[in-house]
């Protein structure tokens, strides 16, 4: 059976005994027209054509119809078979295949022939390799500079627990993508029922090390509303990721993929969305993606693009407030100026 076929019983096993939940109706802000675009259909072939695994398919992405359609595709290397089985994600887990030697070479292929400006790469969780799979994120990366070197990149990367997670990050940002993502996914009180393969300051450490390692590079992380959690715990993971130095936040709603799933709590506004946005960039945050039908890759190229926007006007404005602080200095009289 291919990777790609798996679904169901097959593509969840470890959810089968959980009791059915049904999330009801979705509201009129959520629902999205399904892909028709002639290019939305050229996408799909050379995606197929290539035998790439997508996340836009894998995790069931309600906003698939619209990028496809911009030729707009985030790549999931590694295979298609997760070692983790978090309760929001439609991903399947499993024992994984061995990876593909040559896939690197096949997304590098791709990127060029769709023509992508901004490349969003993402994995798999990879437990089964020693180094998580973070060798791989460096092969395609460098595979895409020598076939795109216009194309900027924008990872998405595991969490790399109990795998030399600092030797790991070092080597990706040594590589130089322009973005270092790392979703958060949820806030700490949830992460033993949603995420609990992971561990949050785990995560929070990660994203707070590629800092370290480089100032300059931008990093990104994202969180699911509509789990449950309360928005004072909400405001507390972005005080955690500013104190990361994180840049960019995305903010978007849960939804259920499958009945066996992690239940949806309720559906937030838009007007709640819209309040989150302005409570996120009062933190400093430089881009902040906050609606309903957020992911971490949707509008990926438009949103780098205001995010470099945003550090650009920092710069100049930092400059400017040296130079009028100079300015001021200078103007005033010495202490030894005899009147």
């Amino acid at each position: 059976m291919s990777q790609q076929t798996r679904t169901g019983a097959q593509r969840h096993p470890e959810k089968q005994k959980n009791p059915d939940t049904y999330s009801g109706k979705k509201p009129e802000w959520i629902k999205v027209r399904a892909g028709n675009h002639p290019i939305y259909f050229e996408t799909k072939e050379i995606v197929k054509s290539k035998n790439l695994v997508t996340v836009c398919e894998e995790a069931a992405c309600p906003n698939i119809g619209e990028c496809w359609a911009k030729r707009h595709a985030t790549f999931m290397i590694l295979g298609s078979i997760c070692t983790r089985a978090c309760a929001f994600c439609n991903v399947a887990t499993g024992k994984p295949f061995a990876p593909d030697p040559f896939e690197a070479y096949k997304v590098a292929d791709s990127v060029a022939e769709m023509g992508l400006l901004h490349t969003v790469i993402t994995s798999v969780d990879r437990d089964d390799l020693a180094d998580g799979g973070a060798s791989a994120f460096v092969d395609v990366i460098n595979a895409i500079r020598e076939r795109s070197p216009a194309s900027t990149i924008e990872i998405l990367t595991p969490d790399f627990r109990d795998k030399g997670q600092s030797d790991a990050i070092e080597s990706i940002v040594a590589a130089k993508p322009d973005v270092f993502n790392h979703n958060l996914e949820t806030v700490p009180s949830l992460y033993p029922t949603i995420r609990p393969g992971a561990r949050y300051f785990t995560s929070l450490e990660l994203l707070h090390r590629v800092k370290q390692i480089d100032g300059d590079m931008f990093t990104k992380s994202g969180i699911m509303v509509g789990l449950g959690e309360t928005k004072q715990e909400i405001s507390q993971v972005m005080d955690d990721l500013r104190a990361a130095n994180v840049d960019f936040i995305t903010v978007g709603q849960y939804l259920q993929p499958t009945p066996k799933h992690a239940p949806i709590d309720r559906f937030v506004t838009p007007d709640e969305f819209a309040e989150l946005e302005k409570i996120a960039y009062a933190k400093g945050f430089l881009m902040v993606s906050c609606t309903p039908l957020t992911r971490s890759s949707h509008h990926a190229g438009d949103d780098f693009k205001k995010l470099q926007t945003a550090r650009q006007k920092i710069m100049i404005d930092k400059k400017l407030q040296a130079s009028s602080v100079a300015g001021d200095i200078s103007a005033k009289p010495s202490a030894h100026t005899v009147s």
